[in-house]
Formats: structure tokens, C-alpha cells, sequence
């Protein structure tokens, strides 16, 4: 019996050999935004267990668009070496990797979590944050500074060049990070974007600056490549963004050529109650893939491997992505292979260690006959 979760899947020139994805998941371990070897080993290793994908942490694309000191990069060409060696490491592994550029917006200028969630102080090179309107996160975030007309100018430009860098670096796709509360976030939703001009107040309004990006970013990724945007489906507050809010801005991600929308939810303010349980974020990305007609992925709480075949037979999600499933085991895609009876990857290297019966078992016996 073939099992969906691990078909291929075809977007635009590429194609990817299963379903299955490692997210994009801050390490806390760059210096000026350069990746080093914890970020080849952290990637590369899941892409030796068989992932089909695996998309690079949220990247910066401006200095004060990160989360923290310890953020990855792409706002100078100077990353670009570094992130090239990921790429042909991952390559090497038959798996795709893609990278989020990302803007945290008013949740930026934080010490690495490491250190405790609290502001870097002018000392350890503190900065002060961007944001729709000047309302900070909580009581322990900066209180940033309102864009000016200005400063959306040079947002929009600065993701358009961190796709260009991208592009230099060999990336298969680009993922703009619209969700968890950071920049692109913060314009869509009412709770954190207080503005009175034409980018706040009405839902095209709020849509206008992360629509500006979209096309800036469409306009320098090659047409053969996929783009996706990763969206929080809904803020889980009252007065926030809605379900309903993100198939309509689903709608117009595919009218300018998005060609998959990844389906997270929350991360907009401290206050939202989120009722967290197993694929709690799945029936999302199905009415989004429905309703607006576009490839979407699945986050959330996905371990098991039937949970994710069935979100993908069931027409829920055409990926599915894992963050910390694969932090506990970077082999999730070939163990899940092995109960569900499907052949996944294996590095030639390791073989040996194939269960017995597998297929790829049986390819290193059949040499040794």
C-alpha cells in the first residue's frame, strides 16, 4: 500500500521526494548573522533522515529585523557563502532546502532565550525595534518605533534582497514569515497595527504592506521556484485576525504567485488562549488549501507517523511540517517509513542500520550476496 506522506510532491521546477518537512526553528547560535557548523550539523542531519524538506530558521533581513543578537541573517551579501554551504550539504542528501526571510518587528531586540526572555541592553548592542504602531508585545519588550513612509519603503526592498541572496545561495525555495507576531504579522492584525493611514484600519489596508512584500519578493525569485508565506491562521484573541481574514489573504498570496501558504497560528500577543492538543492547527490549513485554492502545510503538534499520513490522504495539507518532533529525532522520516512500511532515504553511510525487510535493508543484503 503506497502511503501519501511519502509521494512526491511537485511545485513549480521542484520537486520534492515525500510530504514531510523540518521547520524553520531559531537556533540562538549566529554571530552579525552568520551561520557556522551548528547550523550545517542541525540542518544537514535532518536532511540525512530522510526529510523531503528543510527550511532555514527564521533569517533576518535588516539587523533590526531579528528576534535576538544570536539570530541568522541574509541582509548582506557577505552571508551568503555561509548559507551556500548549507545548501550543497543538503543537496548532497537529496532533500530541498529552503530559507524564511523574516522581520521580527516589535518583538525584535531580545538577548538570545538562553540569557532569560529580556531586552538587550545599549551595551550588548541593543537596538529599538520597528513595528505598524509604537504598542509593544508585553511589559518586558521595547516599545517600538511606527514605520514611517520611509521605513515600509525599505522594509519591502529589504526583503526583495534577501531573496536575492537567496537565489545566490542556491536555495530550491524563499518562505516570507507573516506569522507569530513578528512584523508582517503585526500590519495584518487590528490588536497591534492602531494606523490611520493606507497601510492600517481596513482588512485591505492591513494586508497592504505583506502584499507589497509578496510581489517585491515574486518579482526577483525566479518563476521557476516556489514561494511560500507562513501566516498565523488566527491570533486565538478577541478583535484579532480570523480564519476568515487569512483565507481571504490566502486568496490574494495565489493571485500573485504563492504557491504554498504554511499554517501556523498565535505568537501576536501574550494573552491568547490557544487550545493546544494533537493537529490542533490542521483543520486551518484544510480550509485554506479549500477555500482559497492553494497548496497549504500543516504545523503543530504532529508525532505520530499515521497522524501526518492521514492529514495528507485526507486532503488536510499537502506538507507537513515538524519542529520539535524532529528536535527529539532528527530520523523521524525514516522511522515513520518503517511503520507505515514505506521506503524512505537512508545515507548509504548508514545503511547497515536499515530494519531488516526494508527495502533498503534489502538493497545492502542483495550487495553482500
Amino acid at each position: 500500500m503506497s502511503h501519501p506522506l511519502f509521494s512526491p510532491l511537485q511545485l513549480r521546477s521542484v520537486s520534492f521526494a515525500n510530504r514531510i518537512g523540518v521547520s524553520p526553528m531559531c537556533q540562538y547560535s549566529s554571530e552579525d548573522g552568520f551561520t557556522n557548523d551548528w547550523h550545517l550539523v542541525h540542518l544537514g542531519s535532518r536532511a540525512q533522515g530522510g526529510a523531503g524538506l528543510v527550511i532555514v530558521e527564521a533569517s533576518a533581513v535588516t539587523p533590526e529585523g531579528r528576534i535576538s543578537s544570536a539570530d541568522v541573517g541574509i541582509w548582506k551579501d557577505a552571508h551568503i557563502e555561509g548559507l551556500a554551504r548549507i545548501v550543497r550539504f543538503v543537496h548532497g542528501q537529496g532533500a530541498r532546502l529552503g530559507i524564511q526571510l523574516a522581520h521580527a518587528g516589535r518583538k525584535g531586540g531580545m538577548a538570545p532565550p538562553f540569557d532569560g526572555e529580556r531586552l538587550l541592553r545599549p551595551e550588548e548592542g541593543g537596538w529599538t525595534p520597528v513595528a505598524p504602531s509604537a504598542v509593544a508585545f508585553s511589559e518586558g519588550y521595547a516599545v517600538p518605533h511606527a514605520l514611517d513612509a520611509a521605513g515600509l519603503a525599505g522594509v519591502v526592498r529589504a526583503f526583495a534582497d534577501g531573496a536575492r541572496r537567496a537565489l545566490a545561495a542556491g536555495f530550491d525555495f524563499v518562505e516570507i514569515h507573516a506569522a507569530h507576531g513578528y512584523l508582517l504579522h503585526e500590519f495584518l492584525s487590528p490588536l497591534s497595527n492602531h494606523r490611520t493611514d493606507a497601510y492600517g484600519g481596513s482588512l485591505e489596508n492591513r494586508m497592504r504592506l505583506p502584499l507589497e512584500v509578496v510581489e517585491a519578493v515574486r518579482a526577483v525569485w525566479p518563476e521557476h521556484l516556489p514561494l511560500f508565506v507562513r501566516i498565523s491562521a488566527t491570533d486565538w484573541a478577541e478583535g484579532g485576525w480570523t480564519p476568515d481574514d487569512s483565507v481571504a489573504l490566502a486568496k490574494e498570496f495565489r493571485k500573485r504567485g504563492v504557491d504554498l501558504v504554511d499554517v501556523s497560528s498565535g505568537g501576536l500577543v501574550p494573552f491568547a488562549k490557544i487550545p493546544v492538543g494533537p493537529g490542533f492547527q490542521a483543520p486551518f490549513a484544510a480550509r485554506i488549501r479549500k477555500e482559497a485554492g492553494i497548496a497549504t502545510a500543516a504545523v503543530g503538534m504532529i508525532t505520530e507517523a499515521a497522524q501526518a499520513d492521514s492529514i495528507v490522504a485526507n486532503g488536510e495539507a499537502d506538507l507537513v511540517l515538524m519542529a520539535r518532533e524532529f528536535l527529539r529525532d532528527p530520523y523521524w522520516p525514516v522511522h515513520a517509513a518503517a511503520a507505515l512500511g514505506e521506503t524512505a532515504s537512508w545515507p548509504r553511510q548508514y545503511l547497515r542500520a536499515a530494519p531488516h525487510g526494508s527495502a533498503a535493508r534489502k538493497a545492502v543484503e542483495a550487495t553482500q550476496a
